[in-house]
């Protein structure tokens, strides 16, 4: 049966459905109209992400029922515009939710006064078959860890949901951030994107050092700058000291040469001195492109030892799929370049056997100053994801993986690039 009353983050994943059962995308949020004087507020419609990742708008007049797990439209064509919010116009899960309010009901005599936050919203289907929002979801603050009693106020008893005092800073983003938890940091780099500029500076203050750097590492270049440049200073260094080598250079080039040293004089000297050498080259060389961490090995190290440090989850599949050896040390610049191992040689030897006697030694490396086309054709010819790079004293530096060149090679705006694919149903 279609539900004529429903909370909005229920709303939130499911499956958008034309007439004939179709599917068009998922719901991301609700749209809605805040009124200054206090009237239910009006649901101008849903923002739904089609399986290209594009968010496009749907009125609510196209709604014909919500049901469990599902919304079906009227019609199975829809707008593929990209969504922009219009002024006056709000969005119940990235904007209201996890506002402070107050709460003026005469029933609920234990909440004057005290400090709440919105954790949902319903919306009603009315007679004249417009959606409104009539009721809002509170809570206290937690404290102690303990998550506190959720009341169910009627619209007109909350205060403090209005845009401007909603745009003001400092609004809590628990809510947004229970959404984000277990994703891919460039999905969660993809909604943050969608998320307006006030509330995307609020999570990004609210996400620790590392998981604010795997989700920095994946917006392009200049939202990168332009986050780094709303944070703090000392937490902007904190950041870039938790990104990769490669993609703190790459975000420090961007930047007025003053600024980034000022930043790198921030970061503590072990993180900072492999960024600093990073700088000295050409961003579209290999010296540019590498990483100064790739899995870098004695000869002595056993199978077994090596396989152990391919599994470690933070590295990419890219840098996993292949170790390199050297002389000691083993920090870079290292030793003399020995050669390099195949993650597949591996899985073929006895674990107690050394890599030093199954050396790759013919694998011919990369200098630093090799240009981006003469990468790219080396990986091709060779048919690998990673490759070593070595100074004239044939010191490995480092190494460039598949993912670097691919950030290279495609166009600057590649992550604004939405390829919509033929015959998804309604979008004729």
């Amino acid at each position: 049966m279609a539900a004529t009353r429903v909370y909005v983050a229920r709303l939130a994943g499911l499956v958008v459905l034309g007439p004939d059962g179709e599917s068009i995308g998922r719901v991301r949020d609700v749209v809605v109209a805040i009124r200054y004087d206090r009237q239910q507020p009006r649901v101008h419609g849903l923002v739904v992400e089609l399986p290209t990742r594009r968010r496009i708008f749907v009125p609510m007049l196209r709604v014909t029922a919500i049901e469990p797990g599902v919304v079906t439209l009227n019609t199975g064509t829809v707008s593929l515009r990209r969504f922009n919010q219009r002024p006056g116009e709000l969005l119940a899960l990235a904007q209201i939710v996890d506002s402070s309010v107050r709460v003026e009901d005469p029933d609920l005599p234990d909440l004057a006064g005290v400090d709440v936050f919105v954790v949902d919203l319903g919306i009603e289907l009315t007679r004249t078959r417009d959606w409104r929002v009539n009721r809002v979801a509170v809570r206290g603050h937690r404290r102690l860890g303990r998550r506190r009693t959720v009341h169910v106020v009627d619209w007109i008893h909350v205060a403090g949901l209005t845009p401007y005092e909603i745009g003001r800073p400092g609004q809590d983003v628990t809510q947004l951030l229970e959404q984000f938890e277990g994703m891919r940091p460039a999905d969660v780099a993809h909604l943050l994107r969608e998320l307006p500029e006030k509330r995307r500076l609020e999570v990004a203050v609210a996400l620790d050092d590392e998981r604010l750097a795997d989700v920095v590492q994946e917006l392009p270049d200049d939202e990168q700058v332009a986050l780094l440049g709303r944070l703090e200073v000392r937490r902007a260094a904190d950041v870039l000291e938790a990104m990769d080598p490669d993609d703190a250079a790459d975000l420090l080039g961007e930047l007025p040469v003053g600024e980034a040293e000022s930043l790198l004089a921030l970061m503590d000297p072990e993180e900072s001195e492999p960024v600093r050498r990073l700088l000295e080259h050409s961003p579209y060389s290999a010296g540019g492109l590498m990483t100064p961490k790739p899995v870098i090995l004695t000869p002595s190290t056993t199978v077994a030892e090596a396989l152990a440090r391919v599994r470690n989850p933070d590295l990419t599949p890219a840098l996993a799929s292949m170790v390199f050896v050297v002389r000691p040390p083993t920090a870079t610049p290292t030793g003399r370049y020995l050669g390099s191992v195949h993650i597949q040689q591996l899985l073929r030897e006895p674990p107690a056997h050394l890599i030093g006697g199954i050396l790759d030694a013919d694998l011919a490396p990369l200098r630093p100053d090799v240009p981006l086309t003469a990468v790219t054709r080396y990986f091709a010819t060779y048919n690998l994801v990673c490759g070593p790079v070595v100074d004239d004293e044939n010191h490995l530096l480092g190494a460039v993986s598949v993912d670097d060149v691919l950030d290279h090679l495609l166009p600057d705006d590649w992550r604004d690039q939405e390829e919509l694919h033929e015959g998804i149903p309604g979008h004729e």
